[in-house]
């Protein structure tokens, strides 16, 4: 794996979802603590920065009466809705601090819907920039970051899902997600196995950097 070649795309990492007094962050808060999600990725960021890899932030955002959805939004859209979240120029539709977006780092806008894709011209920067590597982290595991997932697969990149970078609403749709679904369209790894493939590691030199 290139750094060179590679991009971290973090999927709304927002206050909304990560931080206390966020809006949805009761609802993540279990997975986030099995997880260890947030850790995780603030250790990933910095590495892979160092190394040489694209960190890309995908926030979702929207105005205050929610006028870039339908009048009647149903399923997690309407979820969002119901609990005023994500709104520009709110506290919870900031990224949250420890992954406060670095001078090199790139803030993908525009995005109004699941996948990081769709509404967004993250694929036009990940082509231009040569990037061949995406991998994945944030919320929610089986929403967003899976259907980011199906699109990049579709796309024919090279996708990692960071399993222990995600979180959700339930470790029952946590486990189903990681297990069952994300091997169909992707490299599933934990954070550690990912900074040791961009790193360029072998197995004897990640066993023995993780032991010492």
């Amino acid at each position: 794996m290139d750094p060179k070649t590679t991009a971290l795309v973090l999927i709304e990492y927002q206050n909304d979802f990560t931080s206390e007094g966020g809006t949805l962050h009761g609802a993540v808060a279990p997975v986030m603590q099995s997880t260890n999600m947030l850790a995780n990725t603030v250790e990933t960021v910095r590495a892979a920065r160092d190394l040489g890899a694209a960190i890309i932030h995908a926030p979702i955002t929207f105005t205050d009466d929610y006028r870039e959805l339908t009048p009647a939004p149903y399923g997690i859209l309407k979820g969002v809705v119901d609990s005023r979240s994500f709104r520009k120029g709110t506290w919870g539709a900031e990224i949250v601090d420890d992954l406060t977006p670095g001078p090199q780092d790139i803030v993908v806008e525009g995005k109004r819907g699941l996948c990081g894709f769709a509404s967004t011209n993250l694929d036009f920067i990940l082509r231009s920039r040569g990037i061949k590597t995406i991998a994945l982290g944030g919320f929610l595991t089986n929403c967003c970051v899976e259907s980011t997932m199906r699109s990049g697969y579709e796309r024919g990149y090279d996708v990692v899902t960071l399993k222990d970078c995600t979180a959700t609403l339930s470790e029952e749709e946590q486990r189903f997600a990681v297990e069952t679904n994300y091997p169909m369209f992707s490299r599933p790894m934990q954070h550690d196995e990912f900074l040791s493939e961009l790193r360029g590691e072998s197995t004897t030199e990640t066993t023995t950097r993780m032991a010492s």
